[in-house]
């Protein structure tokens, strides 16, 4: 495989570093085998990527043509693409160039362990995007609030003049991004474990890496958290001396994780921090220590984006920005215009006096809880949906205390959480729990309790397969319920 070899001054406090990187000439006339092109968007987009540059793909997925038919329809004008539906076939992973899997897909699928077997690279479109920019990254995870640290940081970089782009953010394609590089760009990557757990095997890290929080999730997929810590660590354990990480300090596994980085580090903290670089809160302000002086950077009142676990990520994305370069003076100016992220606390409507929120993000019972715990009064809570594997005791014990009435969406975590709350509640709550089988109907109950003042929050603390394609089909539905509404 030929690589361009080269050096480049990283600006900003980052380190001398070398990275080898793919040149675009590469692909053309490669044997390549896309594994699972989906419906929402990234393998479309790493489709169109490979055959703009020349490659022989093979698309294969377990679904049929006919489920696959919306996908289908945008790349109807491609040439040399060989579709293969409804199966996988030995051959299309061993006879090719290259195999690009979907981030979804274990490592220890029997056609990736074949494609290994015979020494063929495996690559994910987070691999290719690392390979082939030259530019700085910056790179979040966390089990919680990447999304919205993500977009905060582009918002705060942009509003100072900067030039980011998003990349990974939402279901939108990776490898488009390519093309819209500009030398002056900086790329603000949201990277799940999965595509974490490719740049891993590649020896490949951002040059500021943040991570938001670690809790219990996606245990259906990894069956031990260690597993889940690991591939996460990747986003930091390949960094150089100078680069930067920006570590949660009040998350213990975060903390943990961080004593193994070689990497600078900035710590954020709802705590007063002596050690520096951090970002801390003392007093409802917030503070930059930057290791000479302590700065005030601005009152948390003077933060619109709703919820004090919003704050957390606030701070993530104040420290990921110093590390990058800006100074105090010009990241203060930018915090109060900060908007935050759909899906996550949005606003969606007010009617007849009743505020609508849709939070669908909130797919572990933690992120649930923080929902609640955003509004002062008791909301009527839209929630459940499909397990992962995941303990709700905490959230159905937290429901009743929050709530003054639930609508749940059927599955088998909502089964979980009556169970639970059958234990711990008192029978009069109890006749205020619905489930139902739609969204619509869920946000009708809703509206028919709901008086003057009130909030109705959508706030799952469940996976949304069955009744939605994905967390933002679900939000999506909500939204669209309260503006039938209206």
């Amino acid at each position: 495989m030929a690589f361009d070899i080269l050096i480049l001054d990283l600006i900003c406090h980052l380190d001398f570093v070398i990275i080898y990187f793919m040149d675009l000439a590469f692909f053309k006339d490669k044997k390549i085998t896309v594994f699972g092109l989906g419906l929402h968007g990234g393998g479309i987009g790493t489709v169109k990527f490979l055959a703009s540059n020349g490659a022989i793909l093979t698309v294969t997925d377990i679904k049929s043509k006919e489920q696959l038919a919306p996908a289908l329809e945008k790349l109807k004008d491609l040439k040399n693409i060989k579709y293969i539906l409804g199966q996988h076939r030995v051959e299309d992973f061993i006879n090719a160039d290259m195999i690009v899997k979907s981030p979804p897909i274990p490592w220890s699928d029997k056609h990736i362990q074949l494609a290994i077997e015979k020494k063929i690279p495996i690559e994910m479109d987070s691999s290719l995007f690392f390979k082939l920019c030259k530019n700085p990254i910056i790179g979040v995870t966390g089990t919680k609030g990447k999304t919205t640290i993500a977009t905060l940081i582009y918002e705060i970089l942009k509003l100072a003049g900067k030039n980011p782009m998003k990349v990974g953010i939402g279901q939108v394609s990776v490898l488009d991004k390519i093309s819209a590089i500009k030398s002056d760009s900086i790329p603000v990557f949201e990277l799940s474990s999965w595509r974490l757990s490719v740049l891993g095997r590649e020896k490949l890290c951002p040059q500021i890496a943040v991570i938001s929080n670690i809790f219990i999730d996606h245990l259906n997929y990894y069956k031990k958290m260690e597993k889940y810590i690991e591939d996460k660590k990747y986003i930091f354990s390949n960094q150089k001396p100078k680069n930067w990480l920006i570590v949660n300090c009040d998350n213990e596994t975060t903390c943990k994780m961080a004593e193994e980085a070689k990497s600078q580090i900035i710590y954020f903290s709802y705590e007063p921090l002596e050690k520096s670089p951090a970002v801390f809160i003392e007093n409802e302000i917030i503070y930059l220590n930057d290791g000479v002086d302590v700065r005030k950077l601005v009152p948390i009142k003077d933060i619109k984006i709703l919820g004090r676990h919003n704050l957390g990520n606030v701070m993530a994305a104040i420290g990921a920005a110093y590390a990058y370069g800006l100074s105090a003076e010009e990241i203060k100016k930018t915090l109060p215009l900060l908007k935050g992220s759909a899906h996550r606390l949005e606003f969606v409507s007010e009617i007849k006096g009743v505020k609508y929120y849709n939070d669908t993000a909130a797919t572990i019972p933690d992120a649930a809880i923080s929902g609640l715990d955003s509004f002062e009064q008791k909301t009527i809570l839209i929630a459940g949906g499909t397990d992962k594997d995941l303990n709700f005791v905490e959230f159905a014990k937290k429901i009743p205390e929050k709530t003054k009435k639930v609508i749940l969406l059927k599955g088998n975590a909502t089964e979980k959480i009556l169970d639970i709350m059958k234990k711990n509640a008192v029978a009069d709550f109890m006749e205020s729990v619905e489930v139902v089988d739609s969204m619509e109907r869920a946000v009708l109950l809703a509206s028919e309790s709901a008086e003057d003042g009130d909030v109705v929050l959508l706030s799952p603390g469940a996976a949304s397969f069955g009744l939605f394609l994905n967390e933002f089909d679900r939000g999506d539905k909500f939204k669209e319920a309260v503006k039938k509404l209206e």
